[in-house]
């Protein structure tokens, strides 16, 4: 059966996010279909949780698109609506198993015109990493927090610094850790106050949430 996809064009004007399309259970066919929609208004594609056979198809379509492997996400276009701001936004996270989360965040920032920086393996089992570079996270206007295991990286940074802290927790780790429920849970009962938290692997909301702080921050000045 053929469904129409209704792709959500007035989100940009009301609340100046253009919607992500999510890749994972859409089949290549409608990512054809909403690929063409979304570009016939101008409009940049962005594709989450895509994987490299979906992605070779629309690329052989749209050689200027470009696929991130690392980041599961795939864009066509530009975004021509990027905001002007000296703000940026620090991506921490436990360990290299978090990166796939991580840079679909940085990704997502970078495409607004968000500046970002990656501060990758500090997790809590070396908490001597974290400290090395406690005082360069600590410039930054924004955290995201992507971590696995009992995520406990979230609570230490959200103890120690006074930014907005976005927790994502993120579906690595083995026996009772093993999809990222016992991060979920360990970042929402965070003693740590004011940590806002992410759904499990949703680096792209974690992303959305900081932009929101930021374009608000702005209008304030």
């Amino acid at each position: 059966m053929n469904f129409d996809i209704r792709f959500d064009y007035e989100r940009k004007n009301r609340i100046g996010i253009i919607e992500a399309i999510w890749g994972e259970d859409k089949n290549i066919k409608q990512l054809h279909n909403v690929a063409q929609q979304v570009l016939d208004k101008n409009e940049i594609v962005f594709i989450t949780r895509i994987d490299k056979v979906k992605s070779k198809s629309l690329l052989k379509r749209y050689p200027n698109g470009k696929f991130y492997e690392e980041a599961r996400c795939l864009i066509i276009g530009e975004n021509i609506n990027k905001v002007l701001t000296t703000k940026k936004v620090a991506i921490v996270s436990g360990g290299t198993s978090d990166l796939s989360v991580s840079l679909e965040a940085k990704l997502t920032l970078e495409t607004y015109g968000i500046n970002t920086k990656m501060f990758i393996d500090v997790g809590v089992a070396g908490i001597h990493r974290l400290l090395d570079v406690l005082d360069e996270v600590n410039k930054f206007d924004v955290i995201i927090v992507c971590a696995g295991m009992e995520g406990a990286l979230a609570t230490v940074l959200g103890g120690l610094l006074s930014q907005p802290i976005i927790a994502v927790p993120v579906s690595v780790g083995y026996g009772v850790s093993k999809g990222g429920e016992t991060a979920l849970k360990s970042m929402l009962s965070s003693c740590a106050p004011g940590i806002s938290v992410m759904n499990i692997d949703n680096g792209y909301g974690a992303a959305i949430a900081a932009f929101r702080i930021i374009k608000r921050s702005l209008l304030d000045t």
